[in-house]
């Protein structure tokens, strides 16, 4: 199951007749302010991550979780399989190119936290490539007695050899950031190296990189992401880096991108206002020049073309462009001061650009058709583009990744990429494309994880409380029917625009449809499914409308004899940890099983936790009280009654999430067992944001979270 979280900052820098009563009784939602004031909640304690009383807490609830659920007789053959999937050998690699190399990370049974390896792209086309190790986590985690997470790694081109490689500990946001030699394979003594801390770093040269990171008092944004960035030379002390661009505390954060295109060289620094809105500036010698573009659009550079992303309607020169458009226009004329933008991408009501990337001559489109994938190649012609669609598998989901390395001269993969399609009963498959023509060669393919014949999949539309028609998938298992009797799941996010596609799952394949469980999930507001206008119709004072999308899917899973509340649960993570928050303290009457991952649930204080400050512009800021006034009606923990009957709650959370507080999971199930309600809770000691850290930790929490799903849906 995909594990949508709460985001990081935006740094795009070119970078479920019986039923009908349920279906029309009002929600338990209030109009007034919580009952519980933040200030007089005695459950606070709770917040203090690693405090003694809190961890005591969180083991006694683990154990007392562990021992119902591991009990079950799902759960040890549920783990076995899950674990199978996770370690299996016949898994795509996939790869990010690295001058002459392909590089992954590969996780098994024997490499649990991972080995970064590398290929080249003749080895890497063969069955059974040689792959070269080039770190190997695990041995060094031994070797330093750390539980080192991998945290991705920025190397310098166009030979790839120093690298720096970024590492948490457990799987947190916060990294430990070493150079590392990819030749030798070692660390580099005397190397950049930063502490722990959510820094950014890129190189300038050899010698040089940009750095933010917790430099000290004042550095940090209110949101606990750099405010600064410095210029940081080779033999000096970090003390010594010189301040070259800031932010201000109340911003999200600062980020600085280097573009090392030969002829295109560019520096560009932002200012995260808000998590939707940036400033930008380009570095011109050594002055800053403001990047004059809306906030809200995010630019990249194709050489001399800059292309502009829009999340608002622009007019300009007596056109109007509309939110989720693509428009280009001469980057070099477009800094002097004109205004000539053209539309590459134009939305329509049911398509949306899910993404764009370059190969050396070309822009490729990945287009949302009705939350289905389709593909666009644009090339410069006549000074315009033009552009044609791609043929392409369809209906499902496409992934593409250019293989151009714009620092090779003469690239022979100037012209080619990667291209992924999978849905939700077809595996992966890998094929390497080019922009020449539409043949393409398989690479990889995986091999089925589970028997799909008898399954099948569809899309369908429920109306929400004010007319809107909300897309949602439903996959039916072998020999289903319409009647009221099915194990169902709905999943849902409806958050930062981020967009819910169909994707294959060998653990849903093997842990839910195997058994007879159906997954519907949910398309609503708040993703981005339609584009940013999508998402802006459920962000801030209309956030309730998210919730209404996902009750209304819920209502007609039951109006339509999928299944009834009995057999009806719902799982979400993060935001979608509210969602499922917000949908069961609203609706009880909905759901017999909820499933909360490292939830946000208490938005009377979200703000003051961790990252919370960041997403004041999705949610609003509760301190100001005309928002507060519209976050009340929802925020789960202020909802929370002693008189209502609400549904069994699983609560997952990880001690190690350093961007969704565990003490909204932690707080919410302990109030809800003060008020009488039964609740489930496992907090894994490790594993972030992601809830683990590795395939067995992962593999164990699924498994007590289908051992749950059965224990309440099944029959």
């Amino acid at each position: 199951m995909p594990r949508l979280l709460a985001a990081a900052p935006r740094r795009r820098l070119g970078i479920g007749l019986a039923f009908v009563l349920a279906l029309t009784a009002c929600t338990t939602m209030t109009d007034h302010p919580p009952a519980v004031p933040a200030a007089d909640d005695p459950l606070l304690w709770l917040e203090e991550v690693q405090g003694e009383r809190a961890m005591a807490w969180v083991r006694a609830q683990n154990e007392r979780s562990q021992a119902e659920l591991t009990a079950r007789p799902e759960y040890a053959p549920t783990r076995a399989q899950l674990l199978e999937v996770l370690n299996a050998r016949d898994r795509i690699p996939f790869v990010v190119r690295r001058g002459r190399w392909l590089y992954n990370l590969w996780q098994d049974d024997t490499h649990k936290r991972g080995l970064w390896r590398r290929t080249t792209l003749e080895e890497y086309q063969r069955p059974e490539p040689r792959w070269d190790t080039v770190l190997d986590l695990d041995a060094l985690g031994e070797r330093e007695g750390e539980n080192w997470v991998w945290g991705g790694a920025a190397c310098l081109g166009p030979d790839y050899r120093r690298c720096l490689i970024s590492l948490s500990r457990g799987g947190a946001d916060a990294k430990v950031v070493r150079e590392f030699d990819a030749e030798t394979r070692e660390f580099i003594p005397g190397g950049f190296e930063l502490p722990e801390a959510k820094s950014d770093i890129d190189w300038i040269d050899a010698d040089t990189v940009y750095v933010g990171t917790d430099f000290g008092p004042g550095s940090l944004t209110d949101s606990g992401y750099p405010r600064v960035i410095k210029r940081w030379q080779r033999g000096t002390p970090l003390q010594a880096a010189v301040t070259v661009f800031e932010g201000e505390t109340r911003d999200v954060a600062v980020g600085v991108s280097v573009d090392r295109t030969p002829g295109f060289e560019r520096t560009l620094f932002s200012r995260a206002t808000d998590f939707y809105n940036q400033r930008f500036f380009l570095l011109e010698g050594e002055q800053l020049k403001p990047l004059d573009i809306p906030s809200d659009a995010l630019p990249s550079f194709l050489r001399d073309t800059l292309l502009l992303s829009l999340r608002s309607d622009l007019s300009v020169n007596g056109s109007t462009f509309p939110s989720g458009s693509l428009l280009y226009t001469d980057a070099a004329a477009y800094l002097r001061g004109e205004r000539s933008l053209r539309p590459l991408f134009t939305p329509t009501a049911t398509r949306s650009l899910a993404g764009y990337t370059f190969t050396r001559d070309h822009v490729l489109l990945n287009v949302m058709d009705n939350v289905a994938s389709r593909l666009e190649l644009w090339h410069p012609a006549g000074g315009g583009f033009q552009g044609r669609p791609v043929d392409a598998p369809f209906p499902g989901t496409l992934g593409v990744s250019p293989l151009h390395d714009a620092l090779i001269e003469d690239d022979p993969l100037a012209d080619s990429y990667l291209l992924s399609y999978t849905d939700f009963l077809t595996p992966d498959s890998l094929y390497l494309g080019t922009t020449r023509d539409d043949a393409r060669t398989v690479l990889k393919s995986r091999t089925a994880l589970f028997d799909a014949e008898g399954l099948r999949a569809e899309q369908r539309f429920a109306t929400s409380k004010d007319g809107t028609r909300v897309p949602y998938f439903v996959v039916w298992p072998r020999g289903a029917q319409a009647d009221g009797r099915n194990p169902t799941l709905l999943y849902g996010y409806g958050g930062f625009e981020i967009a819910l596609k169909p994707w294959y799952s060998g653990g849903f394949g093997r842990a839910w449809y195997a058994r007879g469980g159906v997954l519907v999930v949910a398309n609503i507001r708040g993703g981005g499914e339609f584009g940013p206008a999508w998402h802006q119709a459920a962000a801030k004072q209309n956030k309730q409308r998210s919730y209404d999308d996902f009750i209304a899917v819920a209502e007609d899973l039951l109006a339509t004899g999928v299944t009834s509340p009995e057999h009806l649960g719902a799982m979400g993570g993060s935001n979608g940890g509210l969602l499922v928050g917000a949908a069961f303290t609203q609706r009880p009457d909905l759901f017999n099983a909820i499933v909360c991952q490292v939830p946000l649930l208490d938005m009377q204080r979200y703000h003051t936790l961790l990252a919370g400050a960041s997403w004041m512009a999705e949610y609003g800021n509760p301190d100001d009280p005309a928002e507060w006034a519209f976050i009340s009606r929802y925020s789960p923990f202020q909802q929370l009654r002693a008189d209502t009957r609400y549904p069994k709650v699983l609560f997952t959370t990880s001690t190690r999430d350093d961007r969704v507080h565990p003490g909204h999971a932690r707080r919410m199930a302990a109030r809800m067992q003060a008020l009488g309600h039964p609740v489930l809770y496992y907090e894994n000691i490790e594993g972030g944001h992601g809830g683990a850290a590795d395939n067995a930790q992962r593999a164990h929490l699924q498994a007590l979270e289908f051992s749950y799903l059965w224990q309440q849906l099944g029959h």
